[in-house]
């Protein structure tokens, strides 16, 4: 027996209401109706264009169309990519094709705008077909779910299911004669879904993972590090990559080192308590290697083989460079101290901000107080600059180094154009 799904667009795969509702205001405004309240925004996502235009803004058939018309003015250049990926349906479609199913989309957006939404975010590789009206066409979901199934389908001996978050997806499966879930998550109610007869209902997309793939170990996630000198912006940039991958749908953790879980934290108070300063350098590569092994096991591990996406802010590059490099303790002998602790669990990439020592000192200086390495003199963070540099010469493969003398946004952007196709090819 064959197993197909068939997914709507808007409010089952993405969370596209930014784009939806810019875009309505702009037509409204355009047209000289009142701007849209809150609940009349919601009532626009799922439904067809000229008719949320009508039903919920009073408009009659011409204007309606004129309203159409000056919406896809905004929305075919900005907002279809004000979107998000709902968390967890990046894991849902790798689970469904690690599992053999058939998946396509039927969404009432038009075809070529569902296209460009859906590989925008790289989701294209999952689908054999996506199926939306052509432009100026009604959006009969009966029909689209028609298309969008097997060209071969047997409706007595193939399982099919239709999710959806409206009822307009539930009442097409029905039409057709496939079963539906309704979506929780997304712009229906329970209520509007169940009084439509879906045959399920998922609150959540674990729901749905569950109910398609009972069972199914979740496909690996991924391992990502940023390292650069302090004052280099890892927090700016870190906070920008954030959006840019939780925009993406992946499921993001952040952690940190020396830090990250319980243990690790107390150890890295003691690391960088400024009143520790007899600390011995032995010491100091032997208590970060420690908060790594703890670290490791109990957060870097269990994340990925759960699916999700750990980004942590630095890892063991960072005591290569300061303790290796700036305490002169050696690369390879910090490395070999760390061996056990790491285990061969390193990250897919790492992000390195490529600043001088001297600029990330001033930047950092003039920031907050130092802590107790950040007081260590220019010569020590002259060596960790060229201990990164070894580094990376060592292992280019693996690091994506960005200048950081650029406006934060700019260095942003690079790094999550590079980020999410990394992230794209290890699916």
């Amino acid at each position: 027996m064959r197993k197909c799904v068939i997914f709507d667009l808007d409010g089952t795969l993405t969370r596209s209401e930014e784009g939806i509702w810019n875009s309505v205001k702009y037509a409204a405004e355009k047209l000289g109706f009142p701007e849209p309240d809150a609940q009349t925004l919601r009532r626009f996502i799922g439904p067809p264009l000229g008719y949320s235009f009508r039903e919920y803004m009073g408009m009659d058939d011409a204007m309606a169309e004129k309203a159409v018309e000056t919406y896809r003015e905004r929305y075919n250049v900005v907002g279809l990519f004000e979107n998000r990926v709902f968390p967890g349906i990046r894991r849902l479609l790798r689970t469904l094709k690690q599992e053999g199913w058939y998946i396509a989309v039927a969404t009432g957006k038009p075809q070529r705008t569902s296209e460009r939404v859906i590989a925008h975010f790289g989701l294209d590789r999952f689908f054999e077909k996506i199926c939306g009206p052509e432009f100026g066409h009604h959006a009969d979901k009966t029909e689209l779910i028609r298309r969008a199934l097997p060209d071969d389908w047997d409706a007595q001996a193939d399982e099919v299911w239709m999710v959806g978050d409206r009822k307009f997806d539930v009442e097409g499966a029905i039409g057709v004669g496939v079963k539906s879930i309704g979506v929780g998550y997304g712009y229906g109610s329970e209520e509007e879904l169940r009084e439509a007869g879906c045959t399920a209902y998922c609150a959540a997309v674990q729901d749905v993972i569950d109910l398609l793939c009972p069972g199914a170990q979740p496909p690996q996630g991924a391992f990502l590090s940023i390292e650069g000198l302090d004052g280099s912006g890892k927090g700016t940039q870190l906070r920008l990559l954030t959006d840019v991958i939780d925009r993406f749908g992946f499921e993001l953790q952040l952690s940190r080192e020396p830090g990250g879980c319980a243990i690790s934290e107390k150890l890295r108070e003691i690391i960088l308590d400024k009143n520790n300063a007899e600390m011995d350098d032995v010491t100091e590569a032997l208590l970060y290697a420690a908060s790594r092994a703890q670290h490791v096991r109990q957060v870097i591990r269990p994340a990925v083989a759960a699916g999700r996406v750990l980004l942590c802010d630095r890892f063991v590059d960072s005591s290569v460079a300061y303790q290796g490099g700036g305490r002169q303790l050696g690369v390879q002998r910090v490395l070999e101290i760390n061996a056990p602790a790491v285990d061969g669990t390193m990250p897919m990439a790492t992000i390195y901000l490529d600043v001088d020592h001297e600029t990330s000192m001033a930047r950092r200086a003039a920031a907050t107080e130092l802590d107790r390495l950040e007081l260590a003199g220019d010569s020590f963070h002259a060596r960790t600059e060229a201990g990164y540099r070894e580094l990376i010469r060592q292992d280019p493969e693996r690091f994506i180094v960005v200048d950081a003398t650029r406006a934060p946004e700019e260095i942003g952007g690079e790094i999550a154009e590079k980020v999410i196709r990394r992230l794209m090819e290890a699916e």
